[in-house]
């Protein structure tokens, strides 16, 4: 059974940035795609970002595209999601999860997921 457990969420001001990290544990991290969702209070969640498990691939939804970078280290078992240019709309509670499948992922299926960390942004 795998258990991520995601840090770096807080408050910054609009035009900030909040590096994301999401440890995983239990399991074989390099066998599935990482990614990345948030959900925003009163709204469903949604997905963020997709990295495949070799880092050849990344994905990212409009609403963050040019903006956010997702990566991973699988030697140290992390995935990141460096957050540029924030605004206020950004503000949500973030999760990391794993599939075993990138395409799976950005359905927004996922086999695992963390507790999530909070962002929020202020104007």
């Amino acid at each position: 059974q795998v258990q991520l457990l995601e840090s770096g969420g807080g408050l910054v001001q609009a035009g900030g940035s909040l590096r994301l990290s999401c440890i995983a544990s239990g399991g074989t991290f390099s066998n599935y795609a990482a990614g990345w969702f948030r959900q925003a209070p009163g709204k469903e969640r949604e997905y963020v970002a997709a990295i495949n498990w070799s880092s050849s691939a990344t994905y990212y939804s409009d609403s963050v595209k040019g903006r956010f970078t997702i990566s991973r280290e699988n030697a140290k078992n992390r995935v990141a999601l460096q957050m540029n240019s924030l605004k206020p709309d950004d503000t949500a509670v973030y999760y990391c999860a794993l599939s075993a499948a990138t395409p799976s992922l950005r359905s927004g299926a996922a086999q695992y997921w963390g507790q999530g960390t909070q962002v929020t942004v202020s104007s």
